[in-house]
Formats: C-alpha cells, structure tokens, sequence
C-alpha cells in the first residue's frame, strides 16, 4: 500500500470516526470541546523507559474534539511523536495515533474527572538516514485506555491533565537489527493541555 493510499484510508477513519464522536451524545445534555495537548511517551517501546528520571524525553503533539455530557463523553484524538524510539544516531522514527474514545466522565461542579477507552489506528514510521535506502511503515490498529481530569474555569475554558496507555493489536515490522522485530507496539502517554468548551 503506498503512501495516498495509506492517507485516504486514514482520512476516511477520522471522517467516520468525528461523525460518531459528534453523533454519540444528545446535543441537549452535552457540550462540544476541543483540546489541543503536549505531553510525552514513556515505558514500553517508547525512548522513554519510564515517566520519571528520563533525559530522552521527546514531546508529541496533538488535539482532540468531541463532547461531554454530565456523565458520558466521547473523543476523537490526533497525536503525533517525532523520535519515538529515542535519539538513535542515523535513526529517524516517528508514533502517530488516531484514536476513537467513549469516556465515563461525571461533573462535580467546574471538576469532571474521566476515564476512557477506545479503538483507532497506530502508525510507526522508522528510516534510517545515513543510507536513506531502508525504511519500514506500519499502520495497525489498536486501542488504548486511560483517564485523567478537566477542571473548568468558567463556562468555556479549562485545564486538563491526562495519562494513557496504548496497544497495537498486529505485530510491529520494524528494522531488524535497529529497533527489534515482531513486537506488538505499546507505550504509556502523559499530557497537558486547554480544553475550550461551547
């Protein structure tokens, strides 16, 4: 599968997936938002062995729409990882994830803390660039789970704090004799970002 391939099959995920995340609650109970984030991978494939004590830390980048009712939200999220695997001389990689998510997320005056699970698409893109001859794509599916809190200042505008893990559900070809071979791709995330609400 070449590259426009791959891209208007991911095109299309993020149209079904946004029509589902923006059906899913009754727009008389619930309340739109978008969340841009920054944040970084840790433990499991990521650079990052663990979330404390690491030098190797590489920030991803993302956004998430969707809507919020007093209990049930749902999320469509981007994100975006350059030097996933870490810093490896002549080695460039890069995680990009498009998750569909349901979140279980009760209000407690302007604190609604959440927990989530959904399914989407893992994309890993990993070349070597001294030769610029090898280079490996995946894009699978996965899923993740995790959770976190919004706290709302005023009716439109909040902060949110996040952690997740993520899961590939097919295998991981990458270079063999770079980064391993024939592993099933996971790693935590830990992010911040504003939420605006209308």
């Amino acid at each position: 599968m070449n590259r426009i391939q791959v891209a208007r099959r991911t095109l299309g995920i993020a149209a079904v997936g946004l029509t589902i995340v923006l059906g899913a609650a009754s727009p008389s109970a619930a309340q739109a938002f978008i969340s841009p984030f920054v944040g970084f991978n840790f433990g499991g494939d990521a650079g990052c062995p663990q979330v404390s004590g690491c030098e190797n830390k590489n920030l991803n980048l993302g956004v998430a729409v969707g809507s919020l009712g007093s209990v049930i939200g749902t999320e469509l999220e981007f994100g975006y990882a350059r030097d996933f695997f870490g810093d490896t001389p002549g080695v460039s990689s890069s995680v990009l994830t498009l998750m569909g998510n349901v979140m279980l997320a009760p209000r407690f005056g302007p604190v609604q803390p959440y927990a989530l699970a959904g399914i989407g698409l893992i994309k890993t893109n990993v070349e070597l660039t001294v030769t610029d001859l090898l280079e490996s794509d995946n894009s699978h599916f996965g899923w993740d789970v995790g959770g976190g809190a919004i706290v709302f200042f005023g009716q439109h505008i909040g902060v949110r704090g996040d952690i997740r893990y993520f899961h590939a559900f097919q295998d991981l070809n990458v270079l063999v004799g770079v980064l391993g071979d024939g592993t099933k791709l996971d790693f935590g995330r830990a992010s911040a970002s504003v939420v605006f609400r209308f």
